[in-house]
């Protein structure tokens, strides 16, 4: 199945970095965010990937064009430099296809945009380009086949950051409770998609509010339940998180390494 991964976000939250690099090219350790996402799908045999570009498109563009696998791969050198075997390789197998898709397009919109680059696909899978999972993609797609839906995503509990508060109308609090202690699941992507979702989208729409609606009406949107690891990188904590993560070996996310 092919992957469109919508990476055109100003990342705001995220100025440390995004002022200069789009949050997709935030690196945990010495490879992008976006390495690892793809890298994730990679694993479950989903390698043909579509990007759908904005803010500083043209960075990840050279990053590609660029890459080289002897700088996170290991290799032997020989034949005074002329000669070069890599031990492992990344990338080498996966299909890019770049697509400019607007500076302030929203999701649903530059879904649209590549919808041409999708044609012949009766089902794909779909992500926002900053948040890793270990989300057994795997098993999403044959729930989602079993349910005979249009659309389905990854639903998580990460909201280990707040709390919820029960108060008195005259403002003394009964309870206070972390909000990863409740019921609450909130949408982590990892989008499943039939073709059908152009159907249900409309000038203007985002993608996650009415068309997501319509579908709710006809039950035809799924939410896979996931109670593993699944992070976004919103914020400069994010991005220190994610680093302290890789640097002690902690990375739920990188099941290709199970």
């Amino acid at each position: 199945m092919k992957v469109v991964l919508f990476c055109g976000g100003l990342g705001t939250r995220l100025r440390e970095h995004s002022d200069t690099i789009p949050k997709p090219l935030v690196n945990i350790g010495i490879r992008p965010i976006i390495w690892h996402l793809m890298r994730f799908y990679a694993h479950f045999g989903h390698k043909d990937f579509v990007l759908c570009l904005g803010y500083r498109g043209d960075l990840i563009r050279e990053y590609f064009l660029g890459y080289n696998e002897c700088l996170s791969n290991d290799f032997t050198l020989s034949e005074g430099g002329k000669r070069v075997d890599l031990h492992t390789t990344d990338i080498s197998d996966w299909r890019i296809t770049f697509v400019d898709t607007g500076l302030h397009a929203n999701i649903a919109e530059r879904l649209l945009r590549v919808r041409k680059h999708l044609e012949g696909e009766p089902v794909f899978l779909a992500n926002y380009a900053d948040g890793l999972s270990d989300v057994p993609i795997d098993r999403m797609i044959a729930d989602f086949e079993a349910k005979q839906v249009v659309a389905s995503f990854a639903a998580v509990n990460d909201l280990h950051s707040f709390h919820t508060v029960d108060a008195t109308p005259d403002g003394y609090a009964t309870r206070i409770d972390g909000m990863a202690n409740q019921d609450l699941l909130v949408n982590g992507g990892y989008f499943v998609l039939r073709q059908d979702i152009f159907d249900y989208i409309e000038p203007g729409d985002e993608l996650v509010e009415a068309p997501f609606k319509r579908l709710i009406d006809k039950r035809l949107l799924a939410a896979y339940r996931h109670s593993g690891f699944w992070r976004a990188m919103d914020t400069f904590k994010d991005k220190i998180t994610f680093d302290r993560m890789e640097a002690r070996g902690d990375c739920p996310w990188m099941v290709w390494k199970n």
